[in-house]
């Protein structure tokens, strides 16, 4: 054969890899609808689907995005070689918080507050900078050759998942689940909205812990870092069996403290630790989910003393308004004067940081909306293992059983570990947020009523200001993606999903809170396995960041050495839960396999003769049927790999076998006979050389698309127009 004008000179991705996206995508190859349509993958086959986690837009793909969306394509490509309807959904996060704070800098930086602009122009000002982040990651998900399915795109805030919010909403909160309440919640000063637990960082520092009593005549000293809170306290706790403090539980004390008049009880409580500080506790249930926690049990009075400005309020003259540091300092003062000061001592304390904004929380008495985690209600339909329609269950039960029996599997399964311990650990989750950008809570309230639903049952109604935790849109992503609320055949098709695939940073942020929304609206599990991957490092194993000057743009990399290149180095090396280190030498390296392929075809192609009909296949010495029969086993390793998850082991038997077997001994070793004198000689080695090439391409093009892809167009053994949907060499 004529050698194809491609292969005069070595591989350049620059030409190849925009050209052949756009073929894939016009092919409509990544739509499983067309995939049975021209014939290419069966109408009753297994489905296989996954969503792609989707990405903020808040700006544009990172490393970590680069080796998510290679992981999942991986296993899409492989799962469509197959057979499977196999279907990808694209999407992208709102990300309320995250992406309202973005923009509220960059008007900061004109001189613009949102309160200026007004809530309808603030949200256009939002409203194009996430469409204009959209386009760029989705330009860049089609750069690493994500072979996602584009028509069913889907954004967080759109109609369809509008509906599916509001719809969520109702439901639950016909179950009794969600309800409205004054409870204390994480409570971000700076960025003026609560936070739910998972969005609260913890930061290590050195604090004072002071004991000291509230008077003279107190029967018992307390300790604390936060002395300033104090002067909302309404009662002392101890340990019920605590004999030190026995006599005085049920007894109230009028006490005068830093200028304010305080009531103390004491009262006994098993939550308290006898051996931490004095082993009492002054309980400040306005200013402490813990107090809160004490202060519900006991019913005891809450008295707010620090404002949503982080200052003080409702106290003397001289403290009011003070920034709580500097009333710290102030009540500290007033404490020595006073000589109720015992000991000083310092400790390590955590300091609990909003994550997005940096503020320091407060936790503070608001009325909220919650999902009640605890809460009994009936399940009436149930697919879930163990668990029958009809049953009695709560939230917590539903996302701990459904782990627990196996019926999702956790990869790798050292982080059921951590999931168990989260969610035994889970308070109710307070889903409102005091931002203007995202869903709008779907109630409305007319004097003293209130309507839930999804839309207001007239004009006069005025709508819940607030907006829902991002979280609880994302919640839904498996199958609101799908059509729900309607039941569509997506839905009945692909859910649920086969296979989640995330990092295992959002454990909590989402897995959990999906398990939660599908078990509880659906009555089955949102997918089967979940795969989680770790953080990529640089190659000194730093996290990466702007700061170090470690940056790594995956973009940057595409460009200078191709998506391929990129892939394999982000695959090889890397074990489900593991963290990676990327070292741009091993992406040079990997470049050089892709041109060594592209060198493999350009050899063989030189060496088939005109007329040439894969079809006949000749008589095949034992060396050449064990040349067949090694690629062969090598195959079933490979699969096998694949489909438990370990894509590292797949790539790196996939790449020696070309390079270091096939390439370096088989070609060798069959050079004198492709040139030999004997037709028939010659004959076996082109065909066995051209089935061995056939099988590596197709082994290696879930790892390495492009340049697999490219080749393929050549080979006298394709069947289909595209590799992407030829078969697999080892049959389900």
């Amino acid at each position: 054969m004529d050698l194809p004008k491609e292969f005069q000179s070595g591989y350049d991705h620059t030409d190849t890899e925009e050209p052949l996206y756009s073929q894939w995508e016009e092919s409509g190859y990544f739509n499983p609808d067309i995939c049975i349509d021209k014939g290419v993958t069966e109408k009753d086959s297994d489905p296989f689907s996954m969503v792609l986690p989707p990405l903020n837009v808040t700006g544009v793909m990172h490393v970590g995005h680069a080796a998510m969306t290679t992981i999942e394509d991986i296993l899409i490509r492989f799962a469509r070689m197959r057979g499977k309807r196999t279907l990808w959904i694209p999407g992208t996060d709102h990300a309320a918080i995250a992406t309202q704070s973005k923009v509220e800098k960059i008007l900061s930086k004109e001189g613009v507050r949102r309160s200026d602009l007004g809530r309808e122009k603030f949200l256009e000002r939002v409203e194009e900078f996430a469409q204009n982040s959209h386009s760029t990651i989705v330009s860049q998900l089609r750069s690493i050759g994500g072979s996602l399915d584009w028509s069913r795109e889907a954004f967080t805030l759109d109609e369809k998942r509008e509906k599916a919010v509001r719809e969520a909403f109702k439901r639950m909160y016909d179950l009794g689940l969600i309800y409205r309440k004054d409870r204390v919640v994480n409570w971000d000063p700076k960025g003026q909205t609560t936070v739910s637990d998972d969005e609260v960082l913890h930061e290590e520092s050195t604090g004072t812990l002071y004991t000291f009593r509230y008077s003279k005549d107190f029967p018992v000293p307390i300790a604390t870092t936060r002395p300033e809170t104090k002067v909302g306290d309404t009662a002392v706790a101890i340990h019920p069996d605590d004999k030190r403090y026995n006599e005085y539980i049920g007894t109230t004390h009028e006490v005068e403290f830093a200028g304010s008049q305080l009531s103390i009880q004491i009262i006994a409580d098993e939550s308290i630790d006898p051996e931490y500080g004095t082993g009492a506790v002054g309980i400040t249930p306005a200013h402490s989910m813990t107090d809160w926690e004490i202060a519900e049990r006991h019913d005891l009075p809450l008295k707010q003393v620090i404002n949503e400005y982080g200052k003080m309020e409702n106290v003397i003259e001289e403290l009011e308004g003070m920034k709580t540091k500097d009333a710290r300092e102030w009540v500290v003062e007033w404490i020595k004067e006073n000589d109720l000061m015992e000991n000083t001592e310092e400790v390590n304390i955590n300091v609990s940081k909003a994550e997005r904004s940096g503020g320091i929380i407060e936790p503070l008495p608001k009325l909220q909306w919650f999902i009640d985690v605890n809460k009994e209600f009936t399940l009436e339909h149930s697919e879930i293992e163990g668990i029958d329609s009809g049953s009695k269950v709560t939230l917590k039960q539903l996302m701990a059983s459904v782990v627990k029996s196996g019926e999702v599997s956790i990869i790798p399964p050292r982080f059921e570990k951590v999931y168990f311990n989260w969610i035994d650990n889970l308070h109710d989750w307070c889903i409102s947020r005091q931002i203007w950008y995202g869903h709008r809570i779907p109630v409305w309230y007319k004097g003293d009523e209130m309507h839930v639903g999804h839309e207001a049952p007239g004009d006069e109604w005025k709508q819940d200001p607030d907006t829902l935790d991002t979280w609880f849109s994302s919640g839904l992503w498996t199958f609101s993606t799908l059509g729900w609320p309607e039941k569509t055949d997506d839905l009945l098709t692909y859910h649920p999903n086969s296979l989640l695939e995330t990092g295992y940073d959002i454990i909590f942020f989402w897995v959990a809170r999906m398990i939660l929304m599908s078990t509880c609206l659906l009555g089955e599990i949102p997918f089967k396995d979940v795969y989680f991957h770790g953080l990529v490092r640089d190659k000194k194993g730093q996290k990466i960041s702007k700061s170090l000057g470690n940056n790594i743009d995956p973009v940057d990399i595409i460009e200078e050495h191709g998506a391929d290149a990129l892939r394999m180095a982000l695959i090889i090396g890397t074990s489900p839960g593991n963290d990676a280190n990327l070292d741009l030498d091993d992406v040079r390296g990997y470049r050089k396999f892709a041109n060594k392929v592209w060198n493999i075809a350009r050899f063989i192609f030189m060496n088939i003769p005109d007329e040439y009909n894969h079809s006949e296949k000749p008589d095949l010495s034992v060396k050449y049927q064990n040349y067949l029969t090694e690629i062969q086993e090598k195959a079933e390793e490979i699969t096998e790999h694949l489909n438990n998850y370990r894509l590292h082991l797949a790539a790196e038997e996939t790449y020696h076998y070309i390079w270091h077997r096939l390439a370096d001994e088989i070609l060798e070793e069959s050079k004198d006979d492709l040139y030999s004198d004997n037709a028939d000689i010659q004959q076996e080695a082109i065909w066995t050389l051209v089935e061995l090439v056939s099988i590596s391409l197709r082994l290696l093009h879930p790892i390495m698309p492009f340049v697999t892809e490219a080749i393929w167009k050549h080979m006298p053994t394709k069947e289909r127009d595209f590799l992407m949907v030829e078969n697999w060499p080892i049959e389900e």
